[in-house]
């Protein structure tokens, strides 16, 4: 039994796997809107690193670009940065790609650990 509502998305079901629910936006599996996660295996990149004042309040920050838009493999490694940098920092998943910023010029620390961890940088 699949009753749908009104607009065609599934209500319930007595199947239990039509019934999974996303971890993020807890939707149904089937009704999820989540990003798609890019699979790191695939993913060839190079990390760009550069530093950004503008719109900032006059605060510098550094920023990695072109990352895997993985949320799991960027949350990992900013924590790592922040950790190791010893300041604050976060990341994105909005534009084309994956985006982490590190608050302060933070560059040669931050070259270091991606290299330790395989990942190849410019900039």
């Amino acid at each position: 039994m699949h009753p749908t509502h009104k607009d065609g998305r599934l209500v319930y079901s007595t199947d239990p796997k039509l019934n999974q629910k996303c971890q993020k936006c807890k939707e149904l599996v089937s009704e999820c809107v989540c990003p798609k996660q890019e699979d790191l295996k695939k993913y060839k990149f190079v990390a760009v690193l550069r530093l950004e004042k503008q719109n900032r309040a006059g605060k510098t920050v550094t920023v990695i670009d072109r990352l895997p838009k993985n949320e799991l493999f960027l949350k990992t490694l900013t924590t790592k940065l922040k950790k190791k940098c010893g300041s604050g920092g976060t990341y994105s998943m909005e534009g084309r790609d994956g985006i982490i910023e590190i608050q302060g010029d933070k560059r040669t620390v931050i070259r270091e650990l991606l290299k330790n961890e395989g990942i190849d940088t410019k900039g």
